[in-house]
């Protein structure tokens, strides 16, 4: 399994804006009333048994990464995927998807772009057909798979930070009409 790291990635977001949403699922809520003609009011409810479901898919996909559980997650990220298109389609400097449960957190193609790689490693491992859970899976890592949950980690905090915070700037850039392109 190849992908391993970017699978284990792909299941952190999962888990960390799962919970996120689930704790502040207003901004999200909010975020999706813009963009559909439903009441904030009524998606919240719905925002949070979504990211409740999204965390707990994310977490048997991690422990346990078999191909049913690989797809789910390849799946999900083809939806979420969508989802910016989605947003983005519907314009405005500040779309946002909601997605870490933060508001104006613009929908973005490095997003798509991200979800989009995030969904073929998933299917990529779901091909692979992987047996055991994850303990059996880094037992056969070097070091017991220290180095890769460590990479895996940092690659999991950098990709939030390409989705979220880095697409606030371009937002804000955006807002501000600020260019840094040469005149030339």
């Amino acid at each position: 399994m190849e992908l391993i790291g970017l699978y284990l990635v792909a299941c952190g977001l999962l888990i960390g804006a799962g919970v996120s949403k689930a704790i502040r699922p207003g901004d999200t809520a909010r975020a999706w009333a813009v963009l559909l003609p439903i009441p904030a009011t009524r998606l919240h409810a719905g925002v949070r048994i979504g990211s409740i479901a999204e965390a707990a898919v994310g977490t048997i996909a991690v422990v346990v990464p078999r191909t049913a559980s690989a797809c789910v997650v390849a799946v999900s990220y083809a939806l979420f995927a969508a989802a910016v298109a989605f947003a983005r389609s519907r314009g405005g400097a500040v779309a946002s998807c909601g997605c870490f449960g933060t508001p104006d957190t613009p929908a973005t193609t490095l997003h798509m772009v991200v979800n989009a790689g995030l969904a073929m490693s998933a299917a990529a491992v779901a091909i692979s057909a992987p047996t055991g859970n994850i303990v059996t899976i880094l037992a056969s890592q070097p070091l017991h798979g220290l180095p890769l949950v460590a990479v895996s980690a940092v690659c999991g905090w950098l990709t939030y930070l390409v989705i979220s915070a880095m697409a606030a700037v371009q937002g804000a850039r955006r807002l501000t009409a600020v260019s840094f392109r040469s005149g030339r």
